[in-house]
């Protein structure tokens, strides 16, 4: 390419690769862009295989110990699975109003400018995606690891190699092909599923044993403390443990047929969510008292070594299934948030650009994959998360509100799927009340996380809206994007125009509007005279350059 960094739409320059004429990923042409190779199938294993992650095998008692009893628990998880599907219909709305990768960035800086979208972008790429992939793996890890050492922690070097090993795999499977990490996405997450399933199998015959002593009325609401603020943090460690509702909306460009798959998938998906939580959650106390729950640290294994007796060992493997299949999961969208980041401007051009061939955003999946590894090898990963999970919950909000501004700005702009006006009214006032009392409850936490988020502002003003750049810097930013797009073999994604027909020449300015007559084939064609009423030739800008195999033959 001759030039490093090409502004967002504007079209190809001559001598640009031309592209396969069946690989293009958003339109009828040839071209460079993203393959369109998910379908529905896929869209749900999205879905739930970044919903399902390790919590719900690790550590369901945060509901458990807030709620104070285990109705009260159970009613939890199944109402903030309602929740989450009306913020997701919300989504739903918005993804086929707005239909570009990038989730709540796109939504939020399309309905409220360039700075609220990079502040969203930049707290989502400096800290919440890289740690939370950081401590999946970490997870992974441990799960895998556990086993070799039964009777001692497991070292810690030892974790964080196998971790990144886990990362550097996913990072090459993404970057080799979308179909070959959705159906790693598909198989981890049939495998989370089935291990679930077990679960609530092994649940429900213990319940036809007899075993539902705490599940009894009496019992499932005999409070062992007063639920006042506790049901609000049961609340929030719920919607957490739902994170991962919108990632589908990061890849809303990939997805075949969005219209109808994007909705179709959050309708399946949810439902199926919150029946998994709920019926997990009850088959737990079959096996376990409320206090054994609380006092374990990886309720499905004690579970297993409870119930399933020699087939215990299913559960460790069951874990880590499910978080390898979320690290996948989650490079595959968090790197569609960078090259959307890139492509508006917001990032450099470099993540913006995909691969020649496999048409895959390798920059993007490359710096994914280095900003995890760096978060690796820092010692407070979870002091982080807990700074900016808050901010995190903020922008779902935010974004849900975004609904409502763009219905009133734009009220005949086109929506495919229309939700009432009802549903982000319920899920605003949800949503406002966890984020008080968060801040009632930790306003360090929640300032601290604030700050950080508002450290983008000033980096805003200066270097996306800080006028043109020097000149040294420049071409020094265009001599890196060169370099790496001949290291990755990447280009900025474009599409070909329609090539015209010979029969059908495109018309231009001079360009009489051809009649329709109707005329007798002739056995032999005759060569256009200077005098013939031939159409002008194809506008040489617009024209594709002559196949030189083929030879040239004048038009009859």
């Amino acid at each position: 390419m001759t030039e490093a960094a090409r502004q967002r739409g504007s079209p190809p320059e001559k001598g640009d690769p031309p592209g396969k004429e069946d690989g293009g990923g958003g339109g009828g042409g040839g071209g460079v862009a993203l393959k369109k190779e998910i379908g529905l199938l896929s869209a749900c294993g999205i879905i739930v295989g970044n919903i399902i992650g390790s919590g719900i095998f690790v550590s369901p008692k945060g509901v458990l110990e807030n709620s104070g009893c285990v109705g009260l628990a159970l009613l939890v998880w199944g109402a903030t699975g309602a929740v989450t599907a009306v913020g997701a219909l919300c989504y739903a709305e918005l993804g086929v109003t707005i239909p570009r990768s990038g989730g709540d960035y796109a939504y939020v800086k399309e309905i409220f400018g360039g700075l609220a979208g990079f502040l969203r972008l930049w707290i989502a790429v400096l800290v919440i995606y890289p740690t939370n992939q950081a401590v999946i793996a970490l997870t992974f890890a441990n799960y895998v690891l556990h086993p070799l050492f039964p009777t001692c922690p497991v070292p810690e070097p030892a974790l964080r190699l196998l971790a990144a090993a886990c990362l550097l795999l996913l990072t090459w499977v993404n970057c080799a092909s979308v179909r070959w990490a959705t159906r790693v996405q598909d198989v981890f997450t049939a495998g989370k599923l089935l291990a679930l399933a077990l679960i609530i199998g092994t649940g429900i015959f213990q319940i036809c044993k007899g075993e539902h002593f705490w599940l009894a009325p009496p019992q499932a609401f005999s409070f062992w403390q007063r639920p006042s603020a506790g049901v609000a943090l049961a609340f929030l460690q719920g919607s957490f443990a739902y994170g991962g509702w919108n990632f589908l909306n990061y890849v809303t460009e990939e997805l075949v047929d969005p219209y109808r798959n994007l909705p179709r998938a959050i309708f399946i998906s949810i439902p199926l969510v919150t029946f998994v939580y709920v019926f997990a959650n009850v088959a737990y106390v079959t096996a376990m008292s409320p206090r054994e729950l609380l006092e374990s640290n990886a309720v499905a294994v004690t579970f297993g070594e409870k119930v399933l007796g020699v087939m215990a060992w299913v559960m460790p493997l069951a874990v880590a299934l499910s978080t390898f299949g979320g690290v996948n999961g989650s490079l595959f969208t968090c790197s569609r948030l960078f090259y959307a980041g890139a492509r508006e401007g917001h990032l450099p051009a470099l993540l913006a650009m995909i691969h020649l061939e496999r048409r895959t955003p390798v920059p993007a999946l490359l710096v994914t994959c280095v900003s995890t590894l760096l978060m690796l090898v820092t010692g407070d990963i979870y002091t982080l998360i807990n700074y900016v999970g808050f901010v995190n919950y903020l922008w779902y909000g935010v974004t849900v509100a975004g609904l409502v501004v763009l219905r009133w700005r734009q009220p005949r702009r086109p929506r495919p799927i229309r939700v009432s006006l009802l549903f982000p009214a319920l899920y605003l006032a949800f949503w406002a009340a966890l984020l008080l009392f968060s801040l009632w409850s930790e306003p360090l936490v929640c300032g601290i996380g604030l700050a950080i988020m508002a450290t983008g502002a000033p980096l805003f003003l200066l270097g996306v809206r800080g006028g043109p750049r020097p000149p040294a810097l420049r071409r020094a930013l265009d001599a890196l994007t060169r370099f790496g797009q001949r290291l990755c073999l990447v280009v900025y994604p474009w599409e070909t125009p329609t090539r015209p027909t010979a029969t059908t020449p495109r018309p231009t300015a001079t360009t009489p509007r051809p009649t329709v007559t109707a005329t007798r084939p002739t056995a032999t064609p005759t060569r256009p005279t200077a005098s013939s009423s031939v159409p002008s030739p194809p506008s040489p800008t617009l024209s594709p350059p002559p196949d030189p195999r083929r030879p040239s033959q004048p038009h009859t």
